[in-house]
């Protein structure tokens, strides 16, 4: 049995799809199955579903009963009341680890993040590195995955500049010099590496740093997702501190801001790998290009977008 943790969230409810299409036989742990049902993304599936909470150790035994593999992909990003990084991916993970221990699972597959190291200071990052460590002492046969910013249908990286160009009909703001490096990596080659490395022995007790074919600039990104919209715009910069201001009173103003002041630091460090290991699992790695992104690229509507940032 593969139990997958978040599995209704974009990446675990993707890696569920391969799997159980596969003939694998798979466990989604879901925190609220009810919102996970409305969502939708793992109807129609064979899979057993499981409500509960990596925050809450007691509800996670009848999750991982009879567990031979578990995959880890709950994490946010973004805060909320009640859900620190250091709550949820922190000691979350140590939480999954317990239990998947205690169920007898000796397979874990971690997908961490390109970029995360313990002692950084951006909260984040520091939070998913502190998490890895936990994984890399737990004496499971563990593999994780560090993946680049990971795009493809439903991501929160395309369709968040897609958002915002409905609310900025004349110009679009580049974030400081634009010149911040990512390399994104699509997701259905991100499951690739999990599903090729679950039973692959040469993969245990290692991490790889996962890429795309390309490696692009913030205003690349923004000027190829417009570009699938067909959205003209005057491209405009603006300065880090006049964005951290505007992020600051969405924070303060916004139950479900767009992005954050942990989020914004983040650009301070590039996020590209140092040796792009996507080789190893995938041929040839999909490129994010405004052609690929056209075909699931979203179109919200202004009052979609204002609801979604008001938290409805």
């Amino acid at each position: 049995m593969i139990v997958v943790t978040g599995g209704s969230g974009y990446v675990g409810s993707h890696i569920i799809r391969r799997l159980a299409n596969a003939g694998r036989e798979v466990r989604a742990l879901v925190r609220d199955r009810r919102r996970a049902e409305r969502e939708a993304r793992l109807n129609g599936l064979s899979v057993d579903w499981v409500e509960a909470d990596v925050t809450r150790p007691d509800s996670l035994s009848e999750a991982f009963s009879g567990a031979t593999i578990v995959i880890h992909t709950v994490a946010i990003a973004i805060e909320r009341p009640g859900r620190t990084y250091e709550r949820i991916n922190v000691e979350g993970t140590a939480n999954v680890l317990s239990a998947a221990k205690s169920a007898g699972a000796r397979r874990f597959i971690n997908m961490s993040q390109l970029g995360a190291q313990p002692n950084l200071p951006y909260r984040f990052l520091a939070s998913k590195g502190k998490a890895q460590e936990w994984v890399a002492e737990s004496g499971l046969e563990w593999t994780a995955f560090r993946p680049s910013v990971i795009w493809g249908p439903e991501d929160e990286f395309a369709n968040t500049f897609a958002r915002l160009a409905q609310l900025t009909p004349l110009i679009f703001p580049i974030v400081g010099d634009g010149q911040s490096k990512f390399e994104p990596v699509w997701i259905e080659d991100v499951v690739t590496c999990v599903e090729k490395a679950l039973d692959d022995k040469s993969t245990f007790k290692r991490e790889f740093e996962l890429g795309g074919p390309e490696v692009l600039t913030l205003e690349q990104i923004e000027r190829r997702t417009l570009s699938a919209l067909r959205a003209r715009r005057a491209f405009v910069r603006f300065p880090i501190p006049l964005i951290r201001v505007v992020v600051t009173l969405m924070e303060r103003l916004l139950p479900a801001p767009p992005v954050t002041r942990s989020l914004l630091e983040q650009l301070a460090v590039d996020n590209v790998t140092s040796k792009n290991e996507i080789s190893l699992f995938v041929d040839k790695p999909r490129p994010f290009t405004s052609e690929n992104i056209a075909t699931y690229v979203r179109r919200f509507s202004v009052g979609r977008t204002i609801r979604q940032f008001m938290g409805s």
